[in-house]
């Protein structure tokens, strides 16, 4: 009796949940605003990467920006950048590949700036090799900046917002956290690793009742940041999946960070995508891969099983 109960109630939600987002789409809710807002944002001294753009577009908004990032340079740029727009901007040299160094600058952060309520974890790198040309050092720095990080930053900042019910932990994650590519192998596991992170952390908040802390994981195509340069998809398609102009990939993020969504898809076609790699059976996957010129970005299970027909097929 239990049992059905429990599966009455939660069908209830489900259906609660499917509801409240139609009444999202048909009536869109208010953008929060963010002014003094203190925003961290991770990654912000390249001049193409997501990093700068997401400071520039929160200052427009009169949030006041602490940027991270191991490039002093450039970031001070991005500083420069920042106050021309009227926001208080402040920079600090941080490698978030080192525990130490991120709990040190967060604390400094405190003292100087104030308690971060909006988190942007954005900061990444990648080797853009096959995991047996990648030495064990490209590997763990990998794969501790772009996923061990966010524990970190996690730890450090977390705390605060959930004494004051207030915040939003943004993590830029990509869709090489949900599909996989043989010549990045570094670059996604850490990528999925980061979606398992984020998602578990949501959980966690909910679980606990935190409703006023808010997360947003944004999953974006490939970006044209200069991280992918090499990266070819098949010539027919390359109008239509060529990569992301990184100022438009953060205004589209920008509007969902700004209504609490909880996953951004950059562009659309990645929700179906998404569900075509769960539901087409393992040889239309692989053919849909080939057909797009991406056939060796392959779910593990289908590499696993082309690998046993090869096997066979050879007399292995």
């Amino acid at each position: 009796m239990g049992v059905l109960i429990d599966f009455l109630l939660l069908a209830a939600k489900v259906v609660g949940y499917i509801i409240q987002s139609l009444m999202r789409w048909i009536k869109r809710p208010t953008e929060k605003r963010v002014t003094n807002e203190i925003c961290l944002i991770t990654g912000t001294a390249s001049a193409r990467g997501l990093g700068r753009h997401f400071a520039l577009e929160l200052a427009q908004r009169g949030a006041t920006l602490v940027l991270w990032d191991i490039d002093t340079d450039g970031n001070e740029k991005t500083v420069v950048q920042v106050r021309e727009l009227g926001a208080k901007a402040y920079a600090y040299t941080c490698d978030v590949s080192q525990r130490e160094d991120v709990y040190n600058t967060a604390e400094r952060v405190r003292r100087e700036v104030g308690d971060v309520t909006v988190l942007i974890n954005n900061a990444g790198v990648v080797a853009g090799k096959p995991i047996l040309q990648c030495s064990d050092e490209i590997l763990e720095r990998t794969m501790k900046t772009n996923c061990h990080a966010h524990f970190w930053t996690v730890k450090a900042f977390l705390p605060r917002m959930m004494e004051m019910d207030h915040g939003h932990i943004v993590t830029i994650a990509g869709s090489l956290g949900l599909f996989a590519t043989a010549c990045m192998a570094d670059y996604c596991a850490s990528k999925f690793a980061v979606v398992g992170f984020h998602e578990a952390l949501s959980h966690q908040l909910k679980a606990k009742r935190i409703n006023g802390v808010k997360t947003t994981l944004v999953c974006p195509y490939l970006v044209d940041t200069g991280m992918f340069t090499g990266c070819r998809i098949r010539r027919e398609l390359a109008a239509l999946l060529s990569p992301l102009k990184p100022d438009d990939c953060v205004k589209i993020a920008m509007k969902g960070i700004l209504n609490n969504q909880p996953i951004i898809c950059i562009p659309r076609v990645m929700y179906f995508a998404v569900v075509l790699k769960h539901l087409l059976p393992w040889d239309v996957q692989v053919l849909v891969h080939k057909f797009l010129g991406i056939d060796k970005c392959m779910h593990p299970f289908i590499r696993q099983r082309e690998a046993k027909r090869h096997l066979v097929a050879t007399g292995r």
